[in-house]
């Protein structure tokens, strides 16, 4: 296939509680895990369970959302779903890494009826290790191709591309590479994240199309450019306006997204000009249904929401993101999704796990 927000927080464990508790994962989230735990403690959330959440045992008008995207990203969308359902939601917000170790941990008594990813690797590792269900039969009928998991345990609800954020004042185009391989032969300042989920799932689809010995070598080469580490993507685009550095690693939303606020911004995104080139991903954010929860009828309305055209238009027009829904136009700002995009395996992306231990390994965790 083609590939490509605060309220209800927990109190946070301490770390040595919190490795305990990870110690029990399963493989497919033992080695991202686990390095969220030694090296992003301050930004996760405790594992605590809510049992007076669980104790409900039918469809009772409400629903427990684990959030992977920011509430500044999908608060608002969230708030449409409520005053048009009825329903009420109890929202968990944190990243994406943080909110799949807090579901892992707490299994069958987590409180979570859904799950909503921003990036798609999280999805699968959850999905390997039996915690979420089988998308309902008709749910993703509207969507487009590719844009379902091949188990079909979640839907892409919007897409993003991978790209360089630059700085045309002080790199000419031209001189950007033509290659993502090529990105470590720059002699500009560069930018990048690698706690975060986005790179994660991108570095773990670089280890799906040149292996692990190749991606290895193009992360130390880039780690011999003394990059500027950055927690997220959004802080990058400010630095190139800023002229922290010159050019960041992100997904294509941030930019927009930012010079709608403020229309001076000093930046412009780049595709690599390669077709297919490892550079040009596109990331899928997702959504699917807990093992855990005891409200099915009301998370696939939730998630069917999610995937219909005012949420869909949601997306695009206020996020600047794809829509993964057919019949639904793109926001105008938006190029078209790249024709010579990386085709990458979605079963791949799901193991973020090696690809952490390999950023840990290499010391950029």
């Amino acid at each position: 296939m083609v590939m490509t927000m605060n309220f209800n927080f927990i109190k946070r464990e301490p770390p040595l509680q919190r490795i305990t508790h990870m110690l029990r994962f399963r493989s497919a989230l033992t080695g991202s895990l686990l390095a969220l735990a030694l090296g992003c403690s301050s930004e996760t959330q405790s594992n605590e369970s809510m049992p007076e959440e669980k104790a409900v045992s039918k469809e009772d008008g409400s629903l427990v959302i684990f959030s992977g995207r920011s509430e500044d990203s999908v608060g608002a969308l969230f708030e449409m779903f409520e005053q048009q359902s009825g329903v009420e939601l109890t929202v968990h917000y944190d990243k994406t890494p943080a909110m799949a170790e807090r579901l892992h941990t707490e299994g069958a008594q987590s409180p979570a009826d859904v799950f909503l990813a921003q990036d798609s690797g999280y999805l699968g590792a959850l999905a390997d290790a039996d915690l979420l269900q089988t998308l309902p039969e008709g749910l993703a009928d509207r969507v487009i191709d590719g844009m379902v998991a091949p188990d079909n345990h979640w839907v892409a609800t919007s897409g993003r591309m991978r790209v360089l954020v630059y700085s045309p004042e002080r790199v000419p185009e031209s001189e950007l590479p033509a290659t993502l391989w090529e990105l470590t032969e720059t002699s500009y300042r560069v930018g990048w994240a690698p706690s975060n989920s986005s790179f994660q799932t991108h570095v773990s689809a670089l280890r799906a199309t040149w292996g692990d010995e190749k991606t290895r070598d193009w992360l130390g080469k880039m780690a011999q450019l003394n990059p500027s580490v950055y927690p997220k993507n959004s802080p990058q685009v400010n630095g190139v306006s800023k002229a922290e550095i010159d050019i960041g690693w992100v997904n294509h939303y941030y930019l927009h997204r930012l010079k709608a606020q403020d229309p001076s911004l000093k930046a412009a995104n780049y595709h690599f000009t390669t077709d297919g080139d490892e550079g040009n991903l596109m990331m899928l954010s997702g959504v699917a249904m807990t093992r855990a929860t005891q409200r099915a009828t009301t998370a696939e309305s939730f998630m069917a929401f999610l995937l219909s055209d005012e949420a869909q238009q949601f997306f695009t027009e206020k996020g600047y993101e794809y829509p993964t829904v057919q019949g639904i136009a793109r926001h105008p700002d938006l190029p078209p999704a790249m024709s010579g995009r990386l085709d990458v395996d979605q079963e791949k992306l799901a193991d973020v796990g090696k690809t952490v231990e390999m950023l840990r390994d290499l010391k950029l965790q």
